[in-house]
């Protein structure tokens, strides 16, 4: 079974496009050091919770959109193998690809799925 990393980010709504370069620069990246899929989804039905909600969890601004992604691997050896060769690529050097947000507010995790459901259309 595959292994998931997932993240919650609030970027800036006119910085869509730099987030799209971004993703685009740094997510092939990941696909080259493993992971079998990377997706980034631009907020576009997001509701306010009554207690907490995606917004509230990365301190989102009314400017802000927020993103939700997640970076599927075959398996966690692959996935740790992955992200350290990660950490040390020259490429994701943030002077040469600045985060378009602030990485600070980020949350994310690794994941062990314990369901996987799909169809076969």
């Amino acid at each position: 079974m595959s292994y998931i990393d997932g993240f919650v980010l609030a970027v800036p709504t006119a910085n869509k496009q730099k987030f799209i370069d971004h993703a685009n620069e740094g997510d092939s990246v990941f696909i080259e050091y493993g992971a079998t899929r990377v997706l980034e989804c631009w907020g576009d039905d997001v509701p306010d919770g009554k207690q907490t909600d995606f917004r509230r969890a990365v301190q989102g601004k009314d400017d802000e959109t927020i993103v939700f992604s997640w970076i599927e691997w075959p398996d966690k050896p692959t996935r740790d193998a992955g992200m350290k060769k990660m950490m040390e690529d020259p490429r994701m050097d943030p002077e040469k690809n600045p985060m378009p947000f602030d990485g600070k507010r980020m949350i994310y995790g690794g994941f062990a799925p314990i369901v996987e459901l799909g169809s076969k259309a």
